[in-house]
């Protein structure tokens, strides 16, 4: 046994490969916290512009005189205006709803958006993922006539 710790003693006090582990240790975590971040960043861009686009259908249905004009002029803002958002593919957005409450008297845009062929769902999958299926609303109050 003496003989093997001396053999050992000197590897014992080198310092030369301590900064390859630690970088072996460290770049994997470091390469799930990149992803992640990119990952999540590219979702929420996706949702904030599909959110967006609501609201902007939303805003272009107030001049409708009945349901099935603001419904058009939600899904022709919906058609003209998703070309000007660059991460959303047109023909994923589905206008699943448009129609007024009549207890509330708000008109409600709801838009779907399919990501799963997007960007984000093509890199690695070294995090959990949301779901593909994006649901969102906006809502806008008729006038007070």
């Amino acid at each position: 046994m003496s003989k093997i710790r001396k053999l050992l003693q000197p590897f014992a006090r080198r310092q030369d490969g301590a900064s390859a582990v630690e970088f072996a240790i460290v770049l994997p975590v470091f390469l799930m916290i990149l992803f992640g971040i990119i990952t999540f960043a590219g979702y929420l861009s996706l949702v904030q512009s599909v959110q967006q686009l609501a609201a902007e259908a939303a805003r272009a249905s107030v001049g409708g005189l009945s349901d099935t004009e603001r419904a058009s002029l939600a899904t022709n803002t919906i058609q003209t205006q998703s070309s000007n958002y660059p991460f959303l593919q047109p023909n994923r957005l589905v206008l699943v709803a448009a129609a007024t409450d009549p207890t509330t008297s708000t008109f409600t845009v709801q838009l779907q958006y399919d990501a799963s062929s997007s960007f984000i769902y093509s890199l690695p999958s070294l995090v959990p993922m949301p779901s593909p299926l994006i649901i969102r609303s906006a809502a806008i109050q008729r006038g007070g006539y």
